[in-house]
């Protein structure tokens, strides 16, 4: 179990992948993305998650140049993760997407490139592009967001590579245990979008009594869950005491009896798109 923020866990690959790090969807390009970018590397954050549809790439860039020569770190120290949107999933355009990606990053590379979601009739191709990238060791790892287990399986009767993670919407109100236990038999590692469920939960009186019980936030107790149940979790904030905050979970442990309470919060509630029913 991970015991410090910069313990990271092996994904099928070798890949050495943390478990946790800071998400920047829906960060405006700015100032305010920048900074946040530099204080999560600088309070020792070594994975930084965006996408191109977050049309916040160049800040995002920006803000991992300035942290790496401030704090002395090299590229190779950070983990780096973008995603193709849908508009480009096809064998050629995924392969240009990923340039562009780098392009306004200026990154020599990616640690991990994801397909955005499971658009029908495109993905296939895209991930044929994914895996082309990962053979030239033009990108660490590849893999997908917003799967459900059957899109996997679909992928896989035409794929040489098994995705290495598959980034989801997972909180309390979205426990996804059929989901979590595949990917676990499959061995590709689930990562949490959305932990916090956009703010959501920070009101619920059983994550409220649990935080009161171990001195922590409910924004803490909750990626503490993430982590225990062995979900890599990249909550966003641009604020740094906010950012410092939800990384502070690795000095406690929540028992059994809170894993389970948690759990039962579950009611297969989403606040993003239902991946078996969206249209962009």
């Amino acid at each position: 179990m991970a015991k410090h923020l910069q313990d990271t866990t092996k994904l099928h690959n070798g890949v050495q992948m943390p478990w946790l790090g800071l998400g920047v969807f829906k960060v405006e390009e700015g100032e305010e993305l920048v900074q946040a970018v530099k204080s999560a590397i600088a309070s020792g954050y070594r994975s930084i998650d965006t996408a191109a549809v977050y049309a916040n790439e160049k800040g995002v860039g920006q803000g991992i140049r300035e942290a790496i020569r401030e704090n002395n770190l090299s590229r190779e120290d950070l983990f780096i993760t973008s995603k193709v949107w849908n508009a480009d999933l096809g064998y050629e355009s995924t392969l240009a997407a990923y340039e562009t990606s780098l392009d306004k990053l200026g990154l020599e590379y990616l640690d991990l490139y994801l397909i955005h979601w499971p658009v029908e009739g495109k993905y296939e191709e895209a991930w044929r592009a994914l895996e082309t990238l990962y053979n030239e060791k033009r990108v660490k790892a590849i893999g997908v967001s917003n799967f459900q287990i059957h899109h996997i399986e679909k992928l896989m009767k035409k794929a040489a590579i098994k995705p290495m993670v598959n980034q989801v919407e997972f909180h309390p109100r979205l426990t996804q245990p059929e989901l979590r236990k595949y990917c676990k038999e499959q061995g590709i590692q689930m990562e949490a979008w959305s932990p916090l469920m956009q703010g959501q939960l920070l009101d619920d009186p059983t994550l409220q009594e649990i935080a009161g019980k171990h001195g922590k936030s409910v924004a803490q107790i909750i990626l503490r869950w993430d982590l225990q149940h062995g979900v890599i979790t990249i909550p966003k904030s641009t604020k740094e005491q906010r950012i410092i905050e939800n990384a502070s979970v690795f000095d406690f442990e929540l028992s059994q009896e809170d894993l389970a309470r948690i759990d039962g919060l579950n009611q297969n509630l989403r606040v993003g798109p239902d991946p078996d029913n969206f249209d962009f």
